[in-house]
């Protein structure tokens, strides 16, 4: 079928690559591009040798000339990013320069500021229409398969979704005092930002964590769920007809949240740079790198995963609810890929959406979400390539 730079080398890239690899008729050529290249390298060494050829290439994904050169030297027909949130510009910026298609997983935020919101990219949609290239935003778990569950139940299930409830919870325990599942930078500055929850068109802005439910999740039990503001807010309150509420709840347990409450206090969550021993860093940056890496937690964490979405709306006049969701074990990710549930959750779905705009399936010129697209495909993929899906009609609702 075709070739796909996937750029960065982390836990999430991991995956993917593993995940092209079992659709080689899709995925016939790789090439994984990082700044530190013996990550590629040590992915490469680990799938070589099947049908999928993977070749492996340095690259500063900050640096649109050299994204550029690379893209031109190995003419992929998809862009798979899986690099930090704040080189999606950049990697958009080249592949407009080359014609080439673009698959991310989170939306773009700025390195100075702890805000991520659609607009910048939004930005690019013109640009990408009259190139003839197809952008597919949040193709990740969340974002990503809870914009695809919120076109699945529209299409299947409601004539109009008036609530959506969506639960991000991870029962899984890695053994270490602390740690995050996913990028420590990304993460922290994600949970110490304000929260927000969509409202009769209106965002309204909460202190950090300042709400807290407790929800009783299949295979996971009752666990603390607190709000957060999350970037699909944003598009679903756009895309699906009738909504009046979103809101974004993820689990933490007290003591996540208790070494994250004295990181805080001690200033080792900020991004503003500070100076020591006459250089400028940011103490999150400094944080990150004392930190274990995420990669590393696959082959220690147990326990699962449950992330999904509760609906309200109506069908044929009536009230009706509908949850879907996925439940992921950490041990089998591992098994299977030598990863961990989180890594895992996000890294099938950039293989499928990229799968999907690859064959056609999805290609629509132009910058899109993902609940744009005919959900059909892609949740029938997920059975398939390791992420099934379970539903419910009768569902506790969070007040």
């Amino acid at each position: 079928m075709g070739k796909a730079l996937i750029i960065g080398a982390g836990g999430v890239a991991g995956v993917v690559v593993h995940k092209c690899c079992q659709v080689p008729d899709v995925f016939e050529e790789i090439c994984i591009a990082s700044r530190t290249v013996s990550k590629c390298d040590a992915l490469k060494e680990k799938l070589d040798g099947g049908r999928t050829k993977i070749q492996t290439a340095q690259v500063d994904a900050d640096n649109v000339e050299e994204l550029v050169e690379l893209i031109n030297k190995f003419q992929p027909d998809i862009v798979i990013n899986v690099a930090l949130p704040y080189q999606d510009l950049t990697i958009m910026d080249a592949c407009l320069a080359t014609g080439v298609d673009y698959v991310d997983t989170a939306n773009y935020e700025p390195l100075d500021e702890a805000k991520f919101e659609y607009s910048w990219q939004w930005a690019y949609r013109e640009r990408f229409e009259k190139a003839g290239i197809t952008a597919l935003l949040g193709s990740g778990f969340d974002p990503g398969v809870t914009g695809v569950f919120s076109a699945h139940a529209l299409k299947h299930h409601f004539d109009e979704i008036h609530t959506i409830d969506i639960v991000d919870a991870n029962a899984g325990d890695h053994g270490y005092p602390f740690a995050t599942n996913f990028n420590p930078e990304i993460n922290i500055r994600e949970i110490t930002a304000n929260g927000s929850y969509f409202e009769n068109g209106e965002f309204i802005e909460t202190e950090p964590l300042s709400i807290k439910r407790v929800y009783n999740l299949p295979e996971i039990g009752p666990k603390d769920v607190y709000l957060l503001h999350h970037e699909e807010l944003e598009s679903l309150a756009l895309n699906i007809t009738g909504i009046k509420k979103i809101r974004f709840w993820m689990t933490f347990s007290e003591n996540y949240l208790n070494h994250l409450k004295v990181l805080e206090n001690v200033g080792m969550t900020s991004i503003e740079p500070i100076l020591f021993e006459g250089k400028e860093i940011a103490p999150l940056q400094f944080l990150k790198a004392v930190l274990p890496d995420p990669a590393s937690l696959g082959p220690r964490t147990i326990g699962k995963t449950n992330i999904g979405c509760i609906f309200q709306g109506i069908k044929d006049g009536e009230e009706k609810t509908y949850y879907v969701y996925n439940i992921c074990d950490h041990q089998e990710c591992y098994k299977e890929v030598g990863s961990q549930a989180i890594s895992y959750t996000t890294g099938v779905p950039a293989m499928i959406g990229a799968m999907l705009v690859m064959t056609g399936k999805w290609k629509n010129p132009g910058v899109h979400n993902i609940e744009e697209f005919n959900p059909d495909p892609f949740m029938e993929a997920l059975n398939k390539y390791g992420l099934p899906w379970q539903e419910s009609f009768n569902p506790e609702l969070i007040d």
